[in-house]
């Protein structure tokens, strides 16, 4: 698998062409459905920009989106710096469970942030499987001693390393860290250090992804003119 991600964290004067508005996330959905992919992850914004786990605007985006491409995966974020609370992450992602065609088909859940078992369990009751992220080998040591939760659909293997002589050594620590798992893992690294994670996650015949949340430019260093314009790039590493 190649997910598209489409906006992450990025403020909105990162990128002329970062997708904020929920029409606009949908927009670059279409395109990048267009070149094949089925999945993408994002991460839902207020009326400010600001990102956002409110049940309105993220059923906004998940709906606008899977109008635009109904067959496709959508994910999107339960970051703790979104809200510190788990008790109120938990809360949203129960309230997304109600929406309907709003309705996320999965949420990412860093390992690393406090309350991240009950959070799985919240998406878990309300049928939103869940992408497990997994920054570093202490993470990965975490969950090797909790188990991966049963509506796991796969595990973010997270270089964050942006050092790109370094990247790809510190990626492959972490999966040698996870050990054998019972779900897929996808692989992917940041900035600098997207591409060289992505070519050895292709090499190596693992899901990985793209996009404007990891890297704003292309593999010639030239800023990439929208996110189709970066899953072309990575295409183009397929063996």
């Amino acid at each position: 698998m190649l997910q598209a991600v489409l906006n992450g964290s990025r403020p909105a004067d990162a990128h002329p062409a970062l997708p904020i508005q929920a029409r606009h996330l949908a927009r670059d959905a279409r395109a990048v459905a267009r070149l094949g992919l089925t999945a993408v992850h994002v991460h839902p914004r207020d009326a400010d920009g600001e990102e956002t786990l409110d049940p309105v605007h993220v059923g906004d985006a998940v709906a606008l989106i899977r109008h635009e491409v109904p067959n496709m995966e959508i994910g999107v974020t339960t970051g703790r710096w979104i809200q510190p609370d788990p008790r109120k992450r938990i809360d949203a992602v129960l309230a997304w469970g109600r929406l309907d065609h709003g309705r996320p088909d999965v949420c990412s859940v860093n390992v690393h942030e406090k309350g991240w078992v009950d959070v799985c369990k919240a998406a878990a009751s309300v049928g939103i499987g869940v992408e497990l992220g997994v920054w570093t080998m202490g993470d990965a040591v975490t969950l090797r001693q909790n188990g991966v939760p049963p509506s796991t659909v796969r595990v973010l293997a997270e270089s964050t390393v942006s050092d790109p002589a370094t990247a790809v050594a510190e990626a492959v620590r972490i999966l040698r860290a996870l050990g054998s798992l019972p779900v897929p893992v996808m692989l992917h690294g940041e900035e600098d250090g997207a591409w060289p994670v992505l070519e050895y996650a292709l090499r190596m015949g693992k899901d990985t992804r793209i996009g404007f949340e990891d890297v704003l430019v292309r593999p010639d260093g030239w800023l990439a003119t929208g996110n189709d314009d970066l899953v072309r790039s990575a295409l183009s590493f397929r063996p």
